[in-house]
């Protein structure tokens, strides 16, 4: 996949921000922290995950299923499974 460098550097920050949300989630469990603070975070975690997914999506999904022996045409059935295996 080729994506904007800027594109990449974005989501590599948010999937790093997702790992360390999922130390602290486990850092949260480890302390026997409330029920509804650990939901909170993996909410977020969550999030933060979709957002990373999203934004390669927005900047490029066609390129990661466009059929090079059709000129480039992207099989829209293919392009809404992958959206749709982030929903």
């Amino acid at each position: 996949m080729e994506l904007n460098e800027d594109v990449l550097a974005d989501v590599r920050k948010r999937l790093r921000r997702a790992q360390g949300q999922v130390g602290g989630v486990i850092q949260m469990i480890e302390e026997g922290r409330d029920c509804r603070d650990v939901i909170i975070q993996l909410a977020a975690v969550s999030r933060a995950l979709d957002r990373a997914g999203f934004r390669l999506i927005a900047s490029g999904l066609e390129q990661c299923v466009t059929d090079k022996s059709e000129k480039g045409a992207a099989d829209r059935e293919q392009l809404e499974k992958l959206f749709l295996t982030l929903a």
